[in-house]
């Protein structure tokens, strides 16, 4: 949560704004290869190594993004692509068309929640 907060942070005080109007917004890139990324990001942050329970996940082709789709059959836990995690102001957000999804550091529920990507 420091790290996400961090990102915030950083944000805010580049821009001139106050951390209270500042929110998390999360894109999900094409690719699980980190090696297509080798320089840190202009804005924000990648982050990978994130994993989905109870869904699978539809790659985007071309400039497409990808979506969230059915668990396919055997596959427990697919890896979710890598993440783009930027701040906006909360009056920025875009939530017509999108899903709210938990992100939790264990498959446990409860104290073990981090943030709503």
């Amino acid at each position: 949560m420091s790290y996400l907060t961090a990102i915030m942070q950083v944000t805010a005080r580049a821009s001139g704004m106050p951390l209270d109007d500042m929110t998390l917004k999360t894109d999900i890139l094409n690719s699980k290869n980190k090696a297509e990324y080798p320089e840190f990001a202009h804005a924000g942050a990648y982050i990978n190594g994130f994993f989905l329970e109870g869904a699978g996940w539809e790659a985007g082709r071309g400039g497409e993004t990808g979506y969230l789709t059915d668990m396919i059959l055997k596959e427990l836990h697919p890896e979710v692509p890598i993440m783009h995690v930027t701040a906006i102001r909360k009056s920025e957000r875009v939530t017509k068309g999108m899903y709210t999804c938990p992100v939790y550091t264990t498959t446990m529920r409860g104290p073990t929640y981090i943030f709503a990507a």
